[in-house]
């Protein structure tokens, strides 16, 4: 039984999404923001992105425990039994009930007191990794996700299964990324691209060459220039003006779709204002062209009937890309985040 975690609006969406991607399934909610999931893929390697999951416990399993102690107890012997020492791993208790004060503090108490355990008998301490930015082919990861105090679901991922569910599984407990915040910036479209970065696990640095395309008023453009990356933005209206002037920024006035760098870049960037077929072509030409090394474009919907649109690239685009994740994200409202790396 394969346990997601969804956003509060989206648990329809979710188990939509899942019949329609896996016609053989069988699909029921959990509880509020859960959806449970069997007879889906047959292979960690044959899992697509999810859009409307924030967080996936693959093979989950009901456990209870009458305590910490015995919580604790249950986990170690899990561990030992199913993690070689000389692996790296992670472990990650967290709660999905009640006040997140409360929650925590005991999936904290639960945590502290395995991770003693481990120290003691085995010597795992050394190898523990709570919140890789990334998972890598040699990553396990161990969750205890808590219902309730006295139970919840265990999940064990092991290497490389980890890695190949990469899109589905967030180094993040719960699949929650708080939005950014910066008044500064030319609108709040700058949260969409922060989250996405810390989803990928990689960010703009300094040096690298971003087109931004529909860039006005100009947020995507804002954090690559402050990174310190050339930036060559793309709309028929200009940019704030502080951004216009600055001196590692090229303005092209026209249209976004029209558009075609003379180089390779390394990063699309693209929060356009268009129908999702547009965008999603866009993206897949740009893709297919080998124009940029790595990605982030918002496809925007009106209503919640077009979702199924996203299928096309959702098949399209994995085959191409060295990671590739298609999630609506905390910061998006009604529209969905494409972003990866391109082969």
């Amino acid at each position: 039984m394969h346990l997601f975690l969804t956003a509060d609006d989206s648990q329809d969406l979710l188990i939509n999404e899942l019949r329609r991607l896996y016609p053989a399934a069988d699909v029921a909610t959990a509880g509020p923001t859960l959806v449970v999931a069997k007879r889906i893929w047959s292979r960690p390697e044959e899992a697509r992105p999810l859009v409307f999951s924030r967080q996936l416990l693959p093979d989950a399993k009901m456990m209870g425990a009458v305590s910490i102690t015995n919580f604790a107890t249950i986990l170690c012997d899990l561990i030992a039994a199913q993690i070689e020492a000389s692996q790296p791993w992670a472990f990650q208790v967290f709660p999905h009930y009640g006040s997140a004060k409360a929650g925590w503090h005991r999936c904290e108490l639960v945590r502290k007191v395995c991770l003693s355990r481990l120290g003691a008998c085995r010597g795992l301490i050394q190898n523990l990794q709570e919140q890789p930015v990334s998972w890598s082919r040699a990553h396990s990861l161990v969750r205890l996700m808590l219902t309730a105090p006295d139970r919840g679901f265990l999940s064990v991922v092991t290497a490389p299964n980890l890695w190949h569910l990469r899109s589905l599984i967030s180094p993040f407990p719960d699949g929650e990324i708080p939005v950014a915040v910066d008044k500064s910036a030319p609108s709040r479209a700058f949260a969409k691209l922060l989250e996405a970065e810390l989803r990928l696990g990689r960010s703009i640095q300094t040096g690298q060459t971003c087109v931004d395309l529909g860039a006005a008023p100009g947020s995507w453009s804002y954090v690559a220039l402050r990174r310190g990356a050339r930036v060559c933005a793309v709309d028929r209206a200009p940019l704030r003006e502080d951004l216009m002037i600055h001196p590692g920024l090229i303005f092209r006035r026209g249209d976004a779709f029209a558009f075609a760098p003379e180089h390779p870049v390394d990063w699309l960037l693209c929060d356009v204002i268009a129908m999702p077929e547009r965008t999603i072509g866009l993206l897949l030409e740009w893709t297919r062209r080998r124009r940029m090394r790595h990605f982030v474009v918002t496809i925007k919907f009106k209503g919640a009937t077009d979702y199924a649109k996203l299928d096309r690239l959702n098949a399209a685009m994995p085959p191409l890309c060295e990671d590739f994740y298609l999630t609506r994200l905390c910061a998006n409202k009604n529209e969905v985040c494409a972003f990866g790396t391109v082969n």
